[in-house]
């Protein structure tokens, strides 16, 4: 489950040995936190303050600090926890860190233990026997097969508990990730208790168009990645000439929010916009994905899970998997691209605008797939936070 998206020997080994060594040594000395339980939260490899692990930390903090001290684990390389003053923000690699990390009673990731707790975990995580981890996950499974890497597998068997949003992921995750059933506890996604469920715009005026990342992109080097269907299909989407019309005559506005992940490439989508017509892209630093969750009435995407977020709104859903035999082939999907999507399919440019038109001209504001929800999404009360504290923690 982690993802070779950091890059390599970003932390010195030495350093690191130094650092673990000594704060293994003073983890066994008593701490003055009273009878308080440490708990460590991350997600998003430290680099934003979003998604499942990040909802559960705020919960945590506003209604549990009489009985957990609960820590984020932030990239020290970013502003955000400085920016937005997060309580109890601690850098990854840091020596407080990995001392904490040895005196933690909890921990809680959303992509990888590796990149959101402790940075080489894998090298030193027979020195911990004590703490209680859980995978919070990241979005609920179906759209990626899971890809295990050499490092993950200590990783996978030293977590204690895998939350699913459902019974569906459930089942999935213990047939097809092979996870022993004990360990698997359908809660509900922490992120889903932002908001009520149900909640279409009155209109459709503001759309958002984001496509997920694909691994075997990172090591294409500039010229091949702008000759990619990815990139191909991005312009095409922003250039297409009765897509911008259809914004401009009906004032609306798409924004274009490249995944995190992509921000090796983000120099390709300079100048790709047009904001004269309403389409802009979104500013890597500085968006925040729950707020345009909230903020756009429609989802234009692949199969991002943010996708999940949309169907639970019940707003409308436009897939367009343009490279969909390649994506088969090098990674695979657990649901069929073919039978399983709760949104207007559209396999070509063109069938995204006739798609675009029919919602914008017949004033659809709701998704008619939304009564499949359930059959992904157990929980609608946003108690999924207090569901997951109490599974794990008694609490």
């Amino acid at each position: 489950m982690s993802i070779e998206l950091k890059e390599r020997g970003r932390f010195d080994p030495l350093k690191v040995f130094l650092k673990v060594s000594a704060a293994y040594i003073l983890s066994f000395f008593p701490s003055r936190k009273g009878d308080k339980k440490i708990v460590l939260v991350g997600g998003n490899l430290g680099e934003k303050y979003e998604d499942n692990a990040a909802v559960f930390h705020k919960y945590l903090i506003e209604n549990h600090q009489d009985k957990v001290t609960a820590y984020w684990m932030y990239d020290p390389k970013k502003s955000y926890a400085q920016d937005k003053q997060l309580a109890n923000a601690v850098a990854l690699g840091s020596f407080r860190n990995y001392r904490l990390f040895f005196k933690a009673d909890y921990t809680f990731h959303g992509h990888s233990l590796m990149y959101d707790i402790a940075p080489a975990v894998d090298k030193f995580l027979f020195l911990n026997r004590k703490t209680t981890i859980t995978h919070v996950s990241h979005g609920i499974e179906g759209f990626k097969k899971i890809l295990i890497q050499k490092e993950d597998v200590p990783l996978l068997a030293r977590t204690d508990y895998f939350n699913c949003a459902s019974e569906y992921e459930k089942d999935l995750k213990l047939n097809q990730w092979e996870i022993s059933e004990n360990k698997l506890i359908v809660t509900g996604f922490p992120r889903f208790d932002r908001f009520k469920t149900n909640q279409p715009a009155p209109q459709v005026r503001k759309i958002l168009m984001m496509m997920t990342w694909r691994e075997w992109l990172f090591d294409l080097t500039e010229e091949e990645f702008v000759e990619s269907d990815y990139f191909k299909n991005t312009l095409g989407l922003v250039s297409h000439e009765g897509i911008r019309k259809l914004i401009s005559d009906n004032d609306l506005h798409m924004r274009v929010a490249l995944h995190p992940f992509m921000r090796k490439f983000e120099k390709h989508f300079t100048g790709l916009d047009h904001p004269e017509s309403g389409i802009e892209f979104q500013d890597f630093n500085h968006s925040s994905i729950e707020k345009a969750i909230v903020e756009n009435d429609m989802l234009l995407t692949d199969i991002t899970s943010v996708s999940w977020d949309f169907l639970y709104l019940n707003k409308p859903i436009i897939f367009n998997m343009f490279d969909k035999e390649e994506y088969m082939a090098r990674r695979g999907t657990y649901l069929s691209l073919d039978t399983d999507l709760y949104g207007y399919k559209a396999d070509s440019l063109e069938e995204v605008y006739q798609y675009l038109k029919k919602i914008v001209e017949e004033n659809i504001t709701t998704n008619e797939w939304y009564p499949k929800a359930p059959l992904y999404i157990d929980y609608f009360d946003q108690n999924n936070c207090e569901r997951l504290a109490k599974n794990v923690m008694g609490i």
